[in-house]
């Protein structure tokens, strides 16, 4: 029997089941691969953390280990600090912040290495490669409101008196009965202006058939194109921003590995990307992938989003979901691949891309690629305190438990046909300078449903302020007031809803969180 269980072992999970250890809790932190840290140490090294002066705690920790551990000679292989400063020059507030002693631009290895030596530091229980078991109606047991037994495929149960479910999926918060959303709600629905469908407008600027043939209507439409718009501006749908994930790419020929065609390679996946250089032959590699650099000739590499291909993700059944996740999979290394070799690609940009491959020192049990799919955004439980545009914008959340820092922002949910031509659909940007709280209200359900889970990750959340939320930073604060209160639950005898905020915001503080943004925290 264990005081808490943190289920999945992302950024939040290791700062949770981290925090809880350090309060003397038994704590048993379960992942369901063998991965750890969730997308901090599979790839997402440009860290999104715009006002650094918000992240307390736990996150600052991390952060700040990261910079002493660039600051040794010995952590730069490949280059000199001083030719990596130069490279990244000002992009991401030079990746570093002298005063706070902090750095956070770094490799996937440093990341994993980091949070497992936090790990063990504090004593913390890790079983790897267990899920729940989805689809058994077993899977949580619950009795009087509170969660007391959870079940695995490998038919293993596990108890504890307070749960937190810390996936980027929100399979326990499902298991266990809590409400919650997947997809955009209408902007009707919480006053909001940017959730619901949202019209890009044509790719490329136009001049992109959306069919196999161009111009042929009878040849049908290529793939993960809609057949029309998902509906007016504003409307409800099920669908969410695209996913990728974040690989590494190096540029050293000792520690790089070539650019092969995919098993599983589709041409008509790449179509797309064909007929935007028809379009526009002056595009550049950096116009199609944003290549960070990252210590040691690396990058962290975004952009690759397969639009379209991860609608039935958040609600799907394991083999669904690694299905999906093959698929982004042999996307992502067939993009590379197309880049690198297609004629239609300009041949300046494939000299490019040529001059890049995996890096070969990174996940190396698992061909240089990344084992965690990046969800941008899965199930967000709905509770009493729905965090929603207004909330980030206008920075008032009852009971703050930490800050949301970046930007109002969603990739391209869908494309679609229209006269002909593919138009793109779902993505906002707005880069005001954000800082506002979230509410403990969002990480904890109703009374009703279960009095012992809290979710620093599938909060309670509109899909328009998700997307500014939902970023490791912020994860991993929320993770760690998390593991506080399901240890102040404990300590007091109280549900999760009963827990007086006042002893809460006490705890908080004392441990480094920073709760409220300050005049003088605008400082980039």
């Amino acid at each position: 029997m264990y005081n808490i269980i943190v289920y999945g072992a992302t950024s939040a999970g290791v700062a949770a089941a981290v925090q809880a250890a350090r309060l003397g809790r038994k704590v048993l932190l379960i992942a369901n691969t063998e991965h750890i840290g969730g997308m901090t140490s599979s790839g997402l090294g440009a860290t999104d953390i715009n006002n650094r002066r918000g992240i307390g705690g736990i996150a600052r920790e991390f952060y700040g280990q990261v910079y002493r551990h660039y600051e040794s000679a010995k952590s730069w292989v490949s280059q000199t600090p001083e030719t990596y400063d130069r490279l990244l020059g000002t992009r991401f507030w030079f990746g570093r912040d002298e005063e706070l002693k902090i750095r956070w631009m770094f490799e996937p290895k440093v990341a994993t290495a980091i949070y497992l030596n936090m790990l063990t530091e504090a004593g913390v229980e890790v079983i790897r490669n267990e899920r729940l078991a989805l689809g058994a109606e077993d899977a949580v047991e619950k009795k009087d409101g509170r969660i007391v037994g959870i079940r695995m495929e490998s038919g293993k149960v596990y108890a504890a008196d307070l749960y937190i479910d810390a996936g980027y999926e929100g399979d326990l918060m499902a298991l266990a009965g809590v409400s919650y959303t997947t997809g955009r709600e209408a902007n009707s629905q919480y006053g909001e202006k940017t959730n619901g469908v949202f019209d890009n407008g044509p790719l490329e600027g136009g001049g992109v058939s959306a069919y196999h043939v161009s111009g042929d209507p009878d040849s049908g439409l290529l793939p993960y194109v809609l057949p029309n718009s998902p509906g007016e501006k504003g409307e409800a749908d099920h669908r969410v921003q695209a996913y990728c994930y974040r690989f590494t790419l190096s540029s050293d020929p000792d520690n790089r590995l070539p650019i092969e065609k995919p098993e599983g390679y589709d041409p008509k996946h790449h179509e797309l990307l064909a007929r935007r250089f028809a379009v526009n032959p002056k595009l550049t590699l950096d116009d199609i992938l944003t290549l960070t650099p990252i210590p040691n000739r690396k990058t962290d590499t975004n952009h690759v989003d397969f639009v379209g291909a991860n609608y039935a993700y958040a609600n799907g059944h394991y083999a669904d979901r690694e299905r999906i996740e093959a698929e982004h999979r042999a996307f992502t290394l067939g993009t590379l691949w197309f880049l690198a070799n297609d004629e239609r690609v300009p041949e300046l940009v494939r000299a490019d891309m040529r001059g890049w491959g995996l890096a070969a020192d990174e996940f190396t049990d698992n061909g240089g690629f990344p084992v965690q799919i990046y969800v941008r955004e899965g199930r967000r439980m709905v509770s009493d305190y729905v965090m929603t545009e207004m909330s980030v914008k206008q920075r008032t959340a009852p009971e703050s438990v930490g800050l949301g820092t970046y930007y109002f922002d969603s990739h391209y949910v869908s494309h679609y046909a229209r006269d002909g031509l593919v138009h793109l659909e779902g993505t906002f940007w707005e880069d005001d300078e954000l800082l506002y709280p979230i509410s403990y209200q969002s990480i904890r359900p109703k009374r009703e449903e279960c009095t012992n889970l809290l979710l620093p990750v599938t909060l309670s959340s509109s899909h328009a302020a998700y997307g500014s939320i939902r970023m490791e930073p912020v994860y991993m604060v929320l993770g760690q007031s998390a593991a506080i209160a399901a240890s102040l639950c404990l300590e007091l005898g109280v549900t999760v809803q009963d827990l007086p905020y006042e002893v809460l915001r006490a705890k908080l503080l004392e441990a480094g969180q920073v709760l409220d943004a300050e005049p003088s925290m605008w400082i980039m």
